[in-house]
């Protein structure tokens, strides 16, 4: 079974004042809420099981999937309500919630974009990552295996240079990595988790050529988004 997990417990506060009101997985883009759009991504490609952390309005996102019927998929909420538990808090908490032994495809519910889900390798560890211009960049070494990271603005270094490539808000949790998270609080960034992870597990970089990506964060972005659905 093919499973997933959506990132969409985000408070959203850049897209303000629309999330005073609601979550922003429920952000109409082209007709159809956010949520919908990486859902209909998903199931498109074959995935059977998709776990969604909740924190923020919490109770909309639930009803407007048993409204409807989880279009059709084994649907499970991951209640975030008490804490918000940032990304990498976010998937130890619903690990349970998963087959243990399958991967597991990580995608933020506020990403658009043309990526095909089917190509992406599932033996190991892995980043959706491409050459775009960004303030942060994951560094990569001569086999695309994820060595550091760095932001350009400050100068700051994790772990060590290589070849600077952008994250693109999609990656593969592998089950080889779910004993490590025991040692991690329960609140906890899960690229931070990575780059340490990355000393002594493999943890390679999938560079997506032509990809076509937008992450709707900004109330400035929602024209564009439409535009951008309608296109890919």
């Amino acid at each position: 079974m093919k499973q997933a997990m959506i990132f969409a417990a985000g408070l959203g506060t850049r897209l303000k004042p629309l999330t005073d009101t609601m979550p922003k997985a429920l952000v109409p883009v082209a007709g159809q809420p956010l949520l919908w759009h990486v859902i209909m991504k998903l199931k498109s490609a074959g995935y059977e099981r998709i776990v969604v952390n909740v924190h923020h309005f919490a109770d909309q996102i639930i009803d407007y999937l048993c409204a409807n019927d989880n279009f059709g998929l084994d649907i499970r909420i991951s209640d975030e309500r008490e804490q918000l538990l940032e990304t990498g808090g976010g998937i130890k908490k619903a690990l349970p919630l998963f087959n243990p032994t399958e991967p597991i495809l990580i995608h933020n519910v506020d990403i658009l974009s043309n990526l095909n889900l089917n190509a992406i390798p599932i033996d190991a560890p892995l980043l959706v990552v491409s050459e775009r211009k960004t303030k942060r960049y994951l560094q990569f070494d001569d086999t695309m295996r994820l060595v550091g990271w760095k932001n350009l603005e400050t100068g700051e270094v994790k772990g060590r240079e290589g070849r600077p490539l952008a994250f693109s808000g999609i990656h593969l949790f592998h089950p080889s990595l779910s004993p490590l998270l025991a040692d991690w609080p329960d609140r906890f960034p899960i690229m931070d988790f990575y780059l340490k992870a990355c000393a002594d597990h493999l943890i390679r970089g999938y560079e997506a050529h032509d990809l076509r990506l937008m992450d709707v964060g900004k109330l400035d972005t929602l024209d564009e988004a439409e535009t951008f659905i309608n296109n890919i």
